[in-house]
């Protein structure tokens, strides 16, 4: 396991890193843990044979999705491992009759398995327990990628 990059040492909680090696044979491959967060959901194939260790990671980390699947466009990433999406909807106002255009902002933990993201990608997050101050979901798949960096209303 490689990815050493901050100060405390970095390893897969429940995998033996000092394997004992017998006499006359070679070690072979790194041992990896990952997971099926299940609900339909495809493990990427970065998070089986990547060598990024993140805890808060719904495939190789201890982190359970459960609850809400919500689907948002990418907004900003300019935090580390840490992305905000936008969720567009109409609510109705039933003095005029009509609608009005909202929107909320929501924090989401993003994998080193989705490094291919950029602003204005669509995504499917899950919630999953707090994370940090903000954070309560997890990026689980990407489901398009940008058309255009224009900031717009999703739904039209």
């Amino acid at each position: 396991m490689s990815e050493q990059t901050e100060r405390a040492f970095q390893k897969q909680a429940g995998v033996f890193l000092n394997k004992k090696r017998q006499v006359g044979t070679k070690s072979g491959k790194d041992i990896r843990w990952t997971k099926n967060v299940g609900l339909g959901i495809k493990t990427p194939v970065e998070a089986i044979q990547g060598t990024y260790i993140d805890k808060k990671c719904p495939f190789t980390g201890d982190v359970a999705i459960r609850g809400r699947l919500l689907r948002g466009i990418v907004r900003s990433m300019k935090m580390k491992r840490t992305l905000t999406i936008r969720r567009d909807y109409l609510h109705y106002i039933k003095k005029y009759n009509r609608f009005e255009k909202r929107h909320k902002n929501i924090s989401a933990h993003v994998s080193p398995a989705f490094l291919d993201l950029k602003q204005g990608d669509t995504v499917l997050v899950g919630q999953c327990r707090p994370l940090s101050k903000t954070v309560r979901f997890n990026v689980l798949k990407v489901i398009a990628t940008a058309a255009s960096d224009k900031k717009k209303f999703a739904k039209f």
